[in-house]
């Protein structure tokens, strides 16, 4: 139950949207829970599906940044000098605007989480939990990286622009830069801007208007008074006030930023909604929105109503949103080759250029759904057919036909740019020799013609065969199983701690189970108190250690058969 604080909070937010206007048509936002914070909750009945209407104008992107009355000047001076970009200007933002005691996006800032449950705010013993994973040491290097960026460049820039306001709530810190951080990376859209939002001038004069002034429709925006759409274009690069947008496909300009509102959705494996962008109006009766549409299914009064955030693995989700989904069917395992290991192996220079040659990837992304087509299905996926055309084995041919097509092909799970990537590290003398004189003859029969990448990774294949690098990927796996399991100990003991696990009361640590998970459990170990942020720890580290046993498994069976076969 949320307290009188929140309702406060509620209530002044729920009236800043109304003077911005939101329009929030069959939803309503409220307290959902101290893990989930706030969330949006189906009202009434609405024809059309449209829920929630927001104001483009209301969004928080580089664009508008730059357009702020107060800091908009210093911050597009730093930005043409280069000191930053578009990204670190939003968190540059953020920061200060947390900080002021005036600002207009207050009642929207003061909705957010104040901590948040990815790695960078875990305590040193609750890091330890991850100990052996990628994440882990991840998330040191990169609050590491942080530290560095807030004390040689961050700090300096947030004093400087406070003194333009000055009317600060205090002085800023390190976790105000951390706390920026995580609201951007957990809560910003790339959202597909119609390209006449974005260039309105550009489109008057393709249309042939000859009003030099903006249409009476256009919006005025009460936030700091503007209306977030000057632009400019500058050579072939799309620049919005001096921002180079990420991308743009025919009328459409994709751009970073905070949708008020909208970002109060909750992820979910079946949603029961999406956002979309109205450019014309013709969907919800208001040019330049975005909207959160029904996704059809009926919608129960007070029911939470989730989106998508993607088919994330546990690891991408708990990086940056700072949440696990326990048997999470999009999970996967990230497994690489270290860049610096190839300098110590034989004939590493003439491997590197084959590396080269064929765009070698040296990581790779193995997705739990890639096991229902292998050796030992385990049918869990929830993407039939997704994830098999990426295999694209490109073994198709030898030029001596002595290399037979390997009888496992089909079952072969591991993506053929990364085996390609093995075979070449893994390569003998006499293989290299043989690659080649392969190549050497396919540039002199095709007149000088230098071998397509597809081509080297195929008399690659030709001379070395898999079991070469299936051995290598073999050895990597076990590596990785090993420091998961030094790191952490064994997957059935983090069955055991989460089967008995029972969370302690914090802010920000809650699931709405704990009479379950507090039962005692037939006889077996009490149960063990821990923090979300522990509990979250485990379920990830565990997902690792069962992909990581289930895709050795694969390849110690493949490795067996094309040993068999002379491959």
């Amino acid at each position: 139950m949320a307290s009188s604080q929140e309702d406060g909070k509620l209530e002044r937010f729920l009236q800043w949207l109304q003077v911005n206007g939101v329009e929030l048509r069959g939803c309503k936002i409220k307290y959902s829970d101290s893990d989930k914070g706030f969330g949006i909750f189906a009202a009434n009945d609405v024809s059309d599906g449209v829920l929630l209407v927001v104001p483009l104008d209301l969004a928080i992107t580089p664009m508008r940044v730059l357009q702020d009355p107060l800091f908009g000047p210093e911050c597009r001076a730093m930005f043409e000098e280069g000191d930053v970009d578009d990204r670190f200007l939003m968190v540059l933002y953020l920061t200060v605007e947390r900080l002021r005691k005036n600002s207009s996006w207050k009642p929207y800032l003061d909705m957010l989480p104040t901590t948040f449950g990815n790695p960078l705010w875990f305590t040193d013993d609750e890091l330890l939990e991850l100990k052996g994973t990628t994440l882990y040491r991840a998330t040191e290097l990169q609050k590491k990286s942080l530290r560095s960026l807030y004390d040689d460049k961050l700090k300096a820039l947030v004093d400087k622009l406070l003194t333009l306001d000055g009317d600060s709530e205090r002085d800023v810190c390190f976790e105000d830069f951390l706390w920026a951080n995580s609201v951007f990376w957990a809560r910003a859209l790339n959202i597909p801007l119609p390209y006449s939002y974005v260039f309105p001038q550009v489109e008057e004069k393709k249309n042939c208007s000859a009003s030099n002034d903006k249409s009476s429709d256009d919006s005025t925006n009460t936030v700091n008074g503007m209306d977030g759409k000057g632009c400019q274009v500058d050579g072939f690069d799309i620049q919005v006030n001096g921002v180079t947008s990420v991308s743009k496909q025919k009328d459409t300009v994709w751009v970073e930023g905070l949708v008020p509102g909208i970002d109060f959705c909750n992820h979910g494996l079946k949603p029961a909604a999406t956002w979309e962008v109205d450019g014309t109006g013709s969907i919800t009766r208001v040019p330049f929105t975005m909207y959160l549409l029904s996704a059809g299914q009926p919608l129960e009064t007070d029911e939470e109503i989730s989106i998508s955030y993607g088919n994330k693995g546990n690891e991408e989700l708990l990086h940056l949103y700072g949440f696990v989904l326990d048997g999470n069917p999009d999970d996967y395992l990230m497994v690489h080759y270290p860049v610096q290991a190839l300098q110590s192996v034989s004939f590493s220079d003439s491997k590197a250029q084959l590396l080269e040659a064929q765009k070698a990837e040296m990581r790779c992304l193995l997705p739990r759904s890639l096991l229902d087509h292998g050796f030992f299905p385990v049918g869990i996926s929830t993407n039939e057919g997704s994830d098999k055309d990426q295999l694209n084995h490109v073994c198709s041919y030898s030029w001596s036909g002595q290399r037979k097509m390997p009888s496992y092909l089909n079952k072969l799970v591991f993506p053929e740019s990364f085996l390609t990537t093995l075979r070449t590290v893994a390569m003998k003398e006499d293989e290299l020799f043989q690659v080649s004189s392969l190549l050497e003859e396919l540039v002199t029969s095709g007149g000088g013609r230098q071998p397509s990448d597809s081509e080297v990774r195929a008399a690659i294949w030709e001379a070395c065969g898999d079991s070469g690098a299936l051995q290598m990927l073999v050895d990597l796996l076990t590596m990785r199983m090993v420091d998961l399991h030094d790191g952490s100990g064994t997957e059935d003991s983090d069955t055991n701690l989460l089967k008995n696990a029972r969370f302690t009361e914090s802010p920000n640590l809650h699931t709405g189970n704990e009479n379950d998970l507090s039962e005692e459990i037939n006889g077996l170990q009490p149960p063990q108190s821990m923090s979300r942020n522990k509990w979250s720890s485990i379920v990830y580290r565990r997902g690792q250690k069962q992909l990581t046993r289930l895709f050795l498994n694969e390849a110690e069976h493949a490795l067996q058969l094309a040993l068999d076969e002379g491959n």
